[in-house]
C-alpha cells in the first residue's frame, strides 16, 4: 500500500478529496495488504490521478478496474456476509428467495392466461356460439388466478418484512457496537472516518437509505428480473405469428391508455403512516439519542472513560426493537390480498373484447397479439429495472466492502493480547512517571506537548497551571488515555500505560473534562452515567448530587432528578402520524455553572468507589464563584483520603485560578507545551520564575 499525500484539496465542491493522512494499511494490526480495505480504497481513487479520491458515498465509475475490484470484493465478502444474514432466519430467507423467483414468472404467466381468454372468446364469437355464461366462467377463472397471486404476494411481503427487519437490526447493531468501541485516535484519522461513513451508508441501505431505495438483500432481484425477461422472451417466441393491421394498432394504443384512465377513477389507497403511540414515540426518541451518543465525537471521551458502550448498545437495542415492531403491522396491513388485486390489469385483459368485432374474419390470433403487446411492455419495464438494479448493486458492493473492512478496525489504544498486563491496584492511589512526553495533533505541524517530564507519588495532589493553549488539557487527555502520545514514556504504577487495556484502565479513573458532555437526557441519567452500574440506584445519585453541592439546583428544577435537560446542538425528533397520544417532554435549560455542577456530580458518582485511583479535574470550577469553588475542592480533598485521613487516591486538577494551586502537594507550570517549572507552591514562589509572576498577577 503506497502512502498518500497529507494535504487536502478540493477540485470542485462536493466531488473529490485527498485524505489528510496515509491510509490504514500503515497500521499492521488494522488491516493487511491485498485486502478488502485495499479494494475499497482503490475504488475511490480517480483513474490516472494518484492521491485524488471520491468523497464518501460518491458513485464509482463503471470501469474495467472497478469491475475487477467489485469481483474481488464479491469473492471475499459476499458469501460470508450473506451466510451470516441467512443464519438469522434460514427458513424465511430461503422462502423469500424462492418466492421472488416464483413471482418473477407471474407477469409472463399472466399474459399467457389473458391470451388464452382472448383466444377462446375470439373462437366463440367466430363460431357464433358465444354465451355470457362462458364469459363469466372465464372471468371467474381469471379472478381466482389473481386471488392466488395475491395470496402469494401477501405471504412474500410479510415474510420479506420479517427477514429484512432482522437483517436491519443485526447490521445496525453491529455498526453501533463497533462505533462505540473505537477510540479517539482511531476516529481522528480522516480515512477511517470516510470508511465509517460509507459503512454507515451500507447499514442505512437496509432501511431504504444509501443508493436509492435498494436494500442489499434485494440483489436477488437481479436474478428474478432476469428470469422475468427470459420468460417473456420465451412466450413471445412461442406465440407470436405475423403482424397486426392498422386497426389493431390504433386500438392497441387506445387500450394502452385505458388503464391510465381507469387509475384516475380508482379510489387511491391511503398511504399515510399509522399514528405513533406514546411508547413508540418515546422509543424512537431514545433510539435517536443513543445513536447520537455513539456517533458524536463530542461524547467520545466520556463514553470511553465511563465505559458507556454496553449501556448505549443495550438502550438502543431495546428501543430499536420497539420501533421495528411498530413498523411491521402497518406494513402487513398494506400487503393484504385486496391491495395486490389490480383492477386496471383485469380491465387491460378485457378491453380487447371490442377487437373481436374487428377481427371476426381474420385468421390472426388476437391472443398472440395481446401477449406480444403486454410482454414487450413488461420486458421494457423489467429491463429498465434490471439496469437500475445492477448499477445499484455495483455501488452496493463497495459499500459492503466498507462495512466488512470497518469491522476489522481495532482501537489504536488497545494493546496486543501478548503485551497486555493487568492493572496493579494500589491502596494509596496512582503513581505516575512521565518522561520526554510529546504529542502532535493530526494535521498540525506544531506539537501540542513537547518533552514533558514529571513524577507524582501515589496519593499526591498535582495542580497544573499555565496560560491558555499551553497544553494542559492535552496532557490531561493523555493521562486519561483518551489520546495516545508520539514520543516518550508514561508509566502508571511502574508499568507502561500502553500495556493496559484502556477499558480496564478507565475503571480506575474519574474526571471532569473542560469540555464535558451535556447529555440530552434527564438529570438522573446525566449524573448516573458517571457510574453506569449504579445509574438506577437513586441513593448513589443523590449522594453524588450532595457532594457536588447541587442539592439546591435539583430541588429548583420542575421535576427534580426526572427533569429532562436541554442539550445545546441536539436536534429534536419529529414523528409522523398523530401526536395526540405523545408530547415531547419539556426540556429545561441550565446555565454554564449549573451544567458544571452536573458534570462534577457525574465524576463523583465513581470517585467514591475503592478501585478508583486517580481523580482528574480539568477546570472543574471555572463557572463557579469562589465560595462554591472552595467547597468543591474541600470535597475532593475529603474523597482522596480514607476516614482515618490516609491518602487513598491521587488527584490532578487543572486550574487558571492560582489561589487554588496552594492546595496541591506539587505544582506544574506549563508554557508552550512543556512543563517549565515543577515543585511545591512555596518552592516555585522562591524561584521567582514564571509561576511566581503569574501567581502575583492573579492575587
Amino acid at each position: 500500500m503506497r502512502h498518500r499525500s497529507n494535504s487536502r484539496r478540493m477540485l470542485f465542491p462536493g466531488d473529490f478529496q485527498i485524505p489528510q493522512r496515509p491510509p490504514l494499511a500503515k497500521n499492521p494490526k488494522v488491516i493487511g495488504p491485498d485486502s478488502v480495505y485495499d479494494a475499497w480504497l482503490a475504488s475511490r481513487e480517480l483513474p490516472g490521478q494518484k492521491g485524488l479520491f471520491l468523497v464518501p458515498g460518491a458513485t464509482r465509475p463503471l470501469t474495467i478496474e472497478n469491475a475487477k475490484l467489485a469481483w474481488f470484493v464479491s469473492q471475499a465478502c459476499t458469501f460470508e456476509f450473506l451466510s451470516v444474514l441467512w443464519g438469522l432466519n434460514p427458513l424465511r430467507t430461503t422462502l423469500m428467495m424462492s418466492l421472488n423467483i416464483i413471482r418473477s414468472l407471474f407477469p409472463a404467466f399472466r399474459g399467457y392466461s389473458q391470451a388464452l381468454i382472448v383466444d377462446e372468446l375470439q373462437s366463440l364469437i367466430a363460431s357464433e356460439s358465444f354465451t355470457w355464461s362462458r364469459l363469466l366462467w372465464l372471468m371467474s377463472t381469471e379472478v381466482l388466478r389473481r386471488i392466488v397471486e395475491g395470496l402469494l404476494d401477501s405471504l412474500a411481503a410479510s415474510n420479506e418484512n420479517i427477514v429484512l427487519g432482522s437483517a436491519r437490526f443485526f447490521i445496525e447493531y453491529k455498526q453501533m457496537e463497533h462505533r462505540v468501541r473505537l477510540d479517539v485516535p482511531t476516529l481522528s484519522d480522516p480515512v477511517v472516518r470516510d470508511l465509517l461513513q460509507e459503512s454507515d451508508l451500507f447499514a442505512r441501505s437496509f432501511s431504504g437509505g444509501g443508493f436509492g431505495i435498494l436494500s442489499p438483500l434485494d440483489f436477488i432481484h437481479v436474478l428474478s428480473l432476469t428470469t422475468e425477461i427470459a420468460s417473456h422472451l420465451l412466450l413471445i417466441v412461442s406465440l407470436t405469428r405475423g403482424a397486426s393491421h392498422l386497426g389493431v394498432l390504433l386500438l392497441s394504443i387506445f387500450s394502452a391508455l385505458l388503464p391510465v384512465m381507469v387509475s384516475w377513477c380508482t379510489c387511491p389507497t391511503d398511504q399515510s403512516e399509522s399514528p405513533s403511540t406514546a411508547r413508540e414515540a418515546r422509543a424512537a426518541d431514545r433510539q435517536e439519542r443513543m445513536r447520537n451518543l455513539a456517533y458524536s465525537d463530542a461524547y467520545r471521551p466520556e463514553i470511553a472513560l465511563f465505559g458507556l458502550g454496553d449501556w448505549i448498545l443495550k438502550s438502543w437495542s431495546s428501543a430499536r426493537k420497539i420501533v421495528l415492531a411498530s413498523e411491521q403491522p402497518y406494513y402487513l396491513r398494506n400487503s393484504s390480498i385486496l391491495s395486490q388485486f389490480n383492477l386496471s390489469e383485469l380491465v387491460f385483459a378485457l378491453q380487447n373484447f371490442p377487437l373481436l368485432l374487428l377481427l371476426q374474419t381474420s385468421a390472426t390470433s388476437l391472443g398472440s397479439l395481446t401477449v406480444y403487446r403486454s410482454s414487450i411492455q413488461s420486458m421494457i419495464y423489467a429491463s429498465r429495472n434490471l439496469i437500475t438494479t445492477t448499477k445499484m448493486a455495483f455501488q452496493g458492493i463497495f459499500l459492503m466492502s466498507a462495512f466488512c473492512a470497518s469491522m476489522k478496525l481495532k482501537p489504536r489504544l488497545q494493546p496486543k493480547v501478548e503485551d497486555t498486563v493487568k492493572y496493579p491496584q494500589r491502596p494509596d492511589g496512582m503513581k505516575i512517571d512521565v518522561r520526554g512526553l510529546s504529542y502532535t495533533y493530526p494535521g498540525c505541524l506544531e506539537p501540542a506537548l513537547r518533552n514533558v517530564n514529571f513524577s507524582l507519588k501515589a496519593g499526591e495532589t498535582l495542580a497544573v497551571v499555565g496560560y491558555n493553549g499551553s497544553g494542559k488539557s492535552t496532557l490531561a487527555r493523555i493521562l486519561l488515555r483518551i489520546v495516545d502520545f508520539d514520543r516518550g514514556s508514561l508509566l502508571i504504577n511502574g508499568v507502561d500505560v500502553r500495556r493496559y487495556s484502556p477499558v480496564e484502565y478507565h475503571r480506575h479513573l474519574t474526571a471532569v473534562f473542560q469540555g464535558f458532555s451535556k447529555f440530552n437526557s434527564s438529570v438522573k441519567e446525566n449524573i448516573g452515567l458517571g457510574n453506569i452500574d449504579k445509574i438506577g440506584y437513586r441513593p448513589a445519585i443523590e449522594t453524588a448530587v450532595h457532594l457536588a453541592e447541587a442539592d439546591n439546583l435539583v430541588e429548583s428544577l420542575p421535576n427534580g432528578l426526572k427533569t429532562q435537560l436541554e442539550s445545546p446542538g441536539f436536534e429534536s425528533i419529529s414523528y409522523s402520524g398523530s401526536m395526540n397520544s405523545f408530547q415531547s417532554p419539556q426540556r429545561h435549560g441550565l446555565s454554564g455553572g449549573e451544567w458544571q455542577r452536573i458534570a462534577i456530580a457525574r465524576a463523583f458518582m465513581r470517585a467514591t468507589e475503592p478501585e478508583v485511583d486517580l481523580l482528574l479535574f480539568d477546570e472543574p470550577t471555572s463557572s463557579l464563584d469562589a465560595h462554591a469553588q472552595n467547597q468543591i475542592f474541600d470535597t475532593i480533598e475529603k474523597l482522596s483520603r480514607s476516614p482515618s485521613g490516609e491518602r487513598t487516591k491521587t488527584v490532578i486538577f487543572i486550574t487558571h485560578r492560582l489561589s487554588t494551586a496552594r492546595r496541591a502537594d506539587k505544582v506544574a507550570m506549563m508554557e508552550n507545551g512543556t512543563i517549565s517549572e515543577f515543585g511545591t507552591h512555596q518552592e516555585l514562589l522562591e524561584k521567582n520564575g514564571p509561576y511566581a509572576a503569574l501567581y502575583r498577577a492573579s492575587v
